[in-house]
């Protein structure tokens, strides 16, 4: 597939006449979006409140057997409407400050806040960025820093701040029930920095010596069965390949993903040959829902990504994503939705997965997955064999409905995570308490 061997320019080329094709259908006709750049326009402000704690139950690498720290955040996202014309150009922008409300030096390193060079959580940290965009018909192209949602690269918002990546983004709905999607990032902004200089790392692949680029379509958006095929490029590292096929009926949700994984170019994370697959299934009866799900990792080496949520496998969850070399997870889980027994926004889930068979001996020596150890003279893999572990996440999570507060939500959730050594995981108790309030500034 050469399309991914290209330079970004070259990428482009390639972008642009599918972009303009799009357009020859209504050339004559107005962008459908186009209220006007104001006329259009939305300003709004978040207040998350973020609390989070990590008690380790087995040494962990930075030493440290418990991790706390409190934070505020303040998120603001501003997104024109475009131009009025054939051709509408719009801006998008956002701007986050965080401030520390607690966590020492001893205690620093949950990811909501920077660390010092001393160790320190940082007393605050603000970062800005925004999005060129223009419009034709239904499709859009962006270049600036954004947030990403597709299979093969979506940044996470996870902690305080949300990951956001500089690049270009396409997204197309000329065809009804289709939406195309392509793009190439080469900038991240991480959950604790306020740099966009920075990279996305995985279990052992990174961005670090050029970008992600991807393309791909949702497919049949408005039918009960839907699906995804998507293609992506990590520079020298990877090509990666995505479907999914899923069946909404009456009360049944089935959900199946595949990737395939294989290394290209001067293979900087070493020899990649890896298939993921997870299959589940949800079944609702009034206010209950039950699902089931079982994952594979076909594989010597792990399923690996970079962007914290890249992937859409089912049991990648709060703290794991079971996607060891060879791994094979099951998982069970139960939401009840307490509106029917008088309590309207009051939502309570909780889920266990538990995994085995991993074993990372076979990857590839002198890769990213089993590196050369000069302190021990050997090769040392991420995960030895016969690796094992298990995860237990309880969640309650409340939004007011009415009333001056209305939007205000509280989530509290707490994660256990046991493993083995060949697992190489940490055993861990985590708690989160998250308090957000939107604060809607309304319409120009």
């Amino acid at each position: 597939m050469t399309f991914f061997s290209y330079d970004c320019a070259a990428r482009l080329s390639l972008w642009l006449p599918l972009l303009f094709a799009s357009w020859d259908v209504t050339a004559d006709e107005p962008a459908q979006n186009a209220q006007g750049f104001l006329e259009g326009a939305s300003l709004d402000l978040l207040s998350r409140n973020f609390y989070l704690n990590s008690d380790y139950r087995s040494p962990s690498p930075s030493g440290k057997s418990y991790r706390q720290e409190w934070a505020q955040g303040f998120i603001g996202t501003f997104e024109s409407g475009f131009t009025p014309g054939t051709i509408g150009v719009g801006l998008d922008a956002h701007a986050f400050l965080g401030l520390k409300l607690d966590g020492g030096k001893g205690h620093s390193g949950t990811g909501l806040l920077p660390v010092d060079s001393d160790g320190r959580s940082e007393p605050n940290y603000s970062s800005a960025g925004g999005a060129l965009k223009i419009n034709a018909s239904k499709t859009t192209l962006a270049y600036g820093e954004m947030l990403v949602e597709t299979p093969v690269f979506d940044t996470a918002d996870k902690r305080l701040q949300p990951e956001y990546a500089t690049g270009f983004l396409l997204n197309s709905h000329e065809i009804e029930g289709l939406n195309l999607r392509a793009g190439h990032f080469t900038a991240f902004k991480n959950q604790d920095s306020s740099s966009a200089k920075g990279n996305f790392f995985g279990y052992g692949a990174n961005t670090e010596a050029g970008g992600i680029s991807f393309l791909g379509a949702d497919l049949f958006t408005q039918r009960p069965i839907g699906g995804a095929l998507y293609a992506s490029e990590l520079t020298d590292t990877w090509h990666q390949y995505y479907g999914n096929l899923h069946l909404k009926q009456n009360q049944w949700f089935l959900d199946a993903n595949l990737y395939h994984t294989w290394d290209t170019g001067q293979a900087l994370a070493g020899a990649i040959d890896n298939t993921a697959l997870s299959l589940s299934g949800k079944y609702t009866v009034d206010a209950q829902a039950f699902t089931l799900a079982w994952q594979k990792i076909n594989g010597d080496t792990p399923f690996d990504f970079v962007g914290g949520d890249s992937i859409y496998l089912a049991n990648s969850i709060k703290y794991a994503d079971f996607n060891g070399a060879g791994e094979r997870s099951w998982q069970v889980r139960y939401d009840l939705d307490l509106a029917t027994f008088g309590l309207p926004g009051l939502k309570f889930m909780t889920r266990y997965v538990r995994g085995s068979g991993i074993d990372g001996t076979h990857a590839p020596k002198g890769g990213a997955y089993n590196p050369f150890d000069a302190a021990v003279g050997e090769f040392v893999p991420q995960q030895g064999s016969g690796g094992r572990h298990w995860e237990r996440d309880i969640d309650l999570h409340y939004i007011v409905q009415s009333g001056a507060a209305k939007g205000l939500s509280l989530q509290v959730s707490h994660v256990s995570h046991r493993a083995n050594a060949a697992q190489a995981g940490d055993d861990i108790d985590r708690v989160y308490v998250i308090i957000q309030y939107p604060l809607g500034l309304g319409r120009f």
